[in-house]
């Protein structure tokens, strides 16, 4: 075989390696660890970055964006967008969950309002890390309430 030939092998695949968790537009999803995910993911929400909570709100399949319809996910993206849009957020806990999930106990601030929820992150494809739950009913309040 020829120098070529093998450092072409070499090239390609370490292209295919390095495109092998990015969505469809190129772009890496999911997130390297589980608190990352949860980070980048209210972050995008105080953005109000669709695209951006797109990319670690997903499931063991990976993005969301990936495998849902388009306007079903904005609609429910634009939902928890309104639930979980914060002052202030603080990681409290990280705990094994059930069917390969970690637990991430997350504080939000919001106005007058304090309160601790929980989201549910699972691993996807290339080790990546998807925000697959959360718990709504704890940030209820939070939803219709600018600054209490």
């Amino acid at each position: 075989m020829s120098f070529r030939k093998i450092a072409g092998l070499f090239l390609l695949a370490a292209c295919s390696s390095a495109t092998r968790n990015a969505g469809t537009d190129g772009q890496l999803t999911g997130a390297p660890a589980p608190k990352a995910a949860v980070e980048q993911f209210l972050s995008a929400v105080n953005a109000k970055d669709l695209q951006a909570m797109s990319t670690v709100f997903g499931t063991k399949n990976g993005p969301a964006r990936e495998t849902m319809d388009r306007s079903e996910l904005e609609k429910r993206e634009v939902i928890l967008a309104c639930y979980f849009s914060h002052d202030s957020s603080r990681i409290v806990g990280e705990t094994p969950g059930q069917q390969n999930h970690r637990d991430i106990r997350v504080e939000l601030k919001k106005g007058n309002f304090t309160r601790q929820t929980t989201f549910y992150t699972i691993k996807g494809p290339g080790d990546r890390w998807y925000v697959d739950n959360m718990d709504i009913a704890s940030v209820r309040d939070f939803c219709g309430n600018p600054g209490n």
